[in-house]
């Protein structure tokens, strides 16, 4: 089995607004019948314990969407039939996306008794009226509680913030962050905003309404900026875009990044499964009406199983892996196919690599797109 360990993600796909940057399959509705769709997750769990077999689970992710406008029963039920078919990991993390605007105190205790141990909050931003402007429902202040909240009731609490926002300068990002830090987090997730098709702010850029956003030189300087300022506050960057203190590291992300498996559940879901040495891509149906029903009627929610070739599961591994500061292990055949392209990254001070370790360095970070790309291109 893949040493990266094994997770699994599910996939809630509804939200209360959808916000103009987001590219996530989530969707507004008036409503949501919790327990149609607890059942349907319930057999799509019982089909998934019959493809990975006996497996210790490392983790669960309720991911979205917005999983915190789940009925807490919903969640206890899914909670329930997983302990059903895998067992539990001494450290099982159980991660729960949530928006400010959805936490409740009780709501949050019940998630803790169902067997949520860790809570990812979308802040976003710490400014209201960047918050108004990416489309978020919630106050500076309304954000900031439901961290309190969050902290008194959960082990483990992660937040989420956006930079290289429109007009956003780095005296005023560095401000932020520091606020950010004050408050000591375990976790944070730092993500460069992202101008993506199909969105809104896709949409508005196509036709020039999309005024102040950085250009290449800002966006480096609010990365060197973000790097500094959690390095010397005790949460270095584990991965590109995510920073904890030592141990806190999202053990569910590192499935992803260190090529384990994980069984994808929900509309538009992906997996990665190993059985008898070949590893398979899983994939949901999108749309949240077609996934239900599919699993209704079929017994499926997914719509695609690919098997992958040698080829792409080790393209996998590079793309995932070198987002980790400590890099990856690569096969030697692979490493020696690549030598010129690794000699030529090594010199210009971008890759770091010894023996089967590949690591992208200080300097390849802010890069890492290109730095892979090459790798990646024969």
């Amino acid at each position: 089995m893949p040493e990266g360990g094994f997770g699994i993600y599910l996939h809630w796909p509804f939200c209360q607004a959808k916000c103009p940057y987001c590219d996530f399959n989530s969707h507004v509705v008036a409503s949501v019948d919790d327990d149609v769709w607890a059942t349907a997750f319930e057999a799509e769990l019982d089909r998934m314990a019959g493809l990975t077999g006996d497996r210790i689970l490392n983790s669960v992710f309720f991911g979205g969407g917005t999983p915190s406008l789940m009925a807490v029963t919903t969640v206890d039920r899914i909670m329930n039939r997983i302990a059903r078919h895998w067992r539990f990991a001494n450290d099982l993390e159980v991660t729960l996306e949530a928006n400010p605007t959805s936490i409740e105190a009780d709501r949050f205790a019940g998630f803790r008794t169902a067997g949520v141990n860790r809570v990812s909050v979308g802040v976003q931003a710490l400014d209201d009226a960047d918050l108004k402007a990416l489309g978020r429902l919630h106050s500076v202040e309304e954000a900031l509680t439901a961290v309190d909240v969050a902290r008194s009731t959960f082990d483990r609490v992660s937040f989420d913030l956006i930079y290289g926002r429109q007009h956003q300068t780095v005296d005023g990002w560095r401000d932020e962050l520091q606020r950010a830090l004050s408050f000591d987090p375990d976790h944070l997730s730092l993500y460069q905003l992202t101008i993506e098709d199909g969105t809104a702010f896709g949409e508005r850029f196509k036709r020039g309404m999309l005024r102040g956003l950085p250009d290449e030189d800002l966006g480096a300087d609010l990365w060197d900026v973000t790097q500094a300022l959690c390095q010397t506050s005790g949460l270095p960057a584990y991965e590109v875009s995510n920073h904890a203190k030592p141990g806190q590291e999202s053990r569910h992300n590192m499935i992803y990044w260190s090529s384990g498996d994980w069984a994808g559940l929900g509309p538009g879901a992906h997996g990665r499964l190993t059985r008898d040495g070949q590893r398979y891509e899983t994939i949901g149906a999108k749309a949240p009406s077609a996934w239900l029903e599919r699993v209704q009627k079929t017994g499926t929610g997914d719509v695609m199983t690919t098997a992958l070739s040698n080829d792409e599961v080790l393209s996998e591994r590079v793309l995932m892996g070198l987002r980790m500061r400590d890099g990856i292990d690569m096969p030697e055949d692979w490493i020696s196919k690549k030598r010129n392209k690794i000699k030529e990254l090594v010199e210009m001070d971008l890759l770091f690599s010894i023996g089967p370790k590949v690591q992208v360095t200080e300097t390849g970070r802010p890069v890492l797109n290109a730095v892979i790309q090459e790798l990646l291109t024969d």
